[in-house]
């Protein structure tokens, strides 16, 4: 099987992070990266210069933000629909080296999974762990009460988007979310919780930089459940941050797994 990995960056040196994390893997698949920068500015492309020969695809181009990007990536990605695509941003890291073989063992198991996802950690510059967040199994009701898995670690077959369509841009912000409410609520595809740390990601995505950005990804939330006839689910921007209190202060007795830096 084959796995693409999707980088979408923006003046963001720090894309050789997650670059080495990929490359550490240790599994037998086929691997393709795809980078997709939106025109940077700063010595984010030295950078990639450095990986040339390991970047499968270099795509420079200014672009509409970070859901165009990945888009286009995912465009450019090859193989069959069993195959696997996974989006990550460029200072984000993969939680340990094994990563991609436990999620595409995974997948070799029941040709019928159509997406799996784990468990997140928010770890600062120093390396230290300020939130963790424990995905848990999948269950459609949970979806009710703000539940979603951390979009970051969501592992997806080919086959999806080519069913259900990529990322909505009229949601600038929370992209993302529309994306896992439509696959996990309204089309039903079968997902596999793995009970492990799948990414390490920077505190401070794209629907949470400030209070601004949060109250807005709650807006388009609304707007994504009344666009998709999800009239349940009208609470769910709502409990969604709700739920993240329960996220902090929980790392204390967890001891993060490493990743090359």
């Amino acid at each position: 099987m084959k796995i693409s990995v999707v980088i979408p960056v923006f003046n963001d040196v720090r894309i050789g992070r997650v670059l080495e994390s990929i490359l550490s893997q240790q599994h037998e698949h086929e691997l393709e990266i795809i980078v997709v920068d939106a025109g940077s500015t700063d010595g984010t492309l030295a950078v990639l210069e450095a990986y040339q020969d390991r970047i499968t695809v270099l795509i420079s181009e200014p672009d509409e933000g970070i859901f165009h990007g990945i888009n286009k990536g995912i465009d450019r990605t090859t193989g069959s629909s069993r195959d696997v695509v996974h989006f990550i941003s460029a200072d984000d890291q993969y939680g340990d080296q094994s990563v991609i073989r436990a999620v595409m063992d995974v997948f070799q198991s029941d040709e019928d999974v159509d997406a799996c996802y784990g468990d997140q950690i928010y770890m600062n510059e120093a390396g230290k762990t300020v939130r963790y967040w424990k995905a848990g199994d999948y269950r459609r009701a949970k979806v009710r009460f703000g539940w979603l898995p951390p979009h970051m670690t969501f592992f997806v077959r080919k086959r999806v988007y080519e069913h259900h369509g990529m990322f909505d841009l009229r949601y600038p912000v929370a992209a993302d979310q529309d994306f896992m409410l439509r696959l996990l609520y309204k089309h039903r595809i079968k997902v596999k919780y793995l009970r492990r740390v799948l990414v390490n990601m920077a505190p401070g995505g794209n629907s949470n930089k400030n209070i601004v950005r949060i109250l807005k990804a709650n807006l388009e939330v609304a707007r994504i459940c009344w666009n998709n006839g999800l009239l349940g689910l009208l609470l769910f921007p709502v409990l969604k941050p709700a739920r993240k209190v329960f996220q902090l202060g929980r790392p204390s007795d967890t001891t993060p797994p490493t990743t090359p830096s």
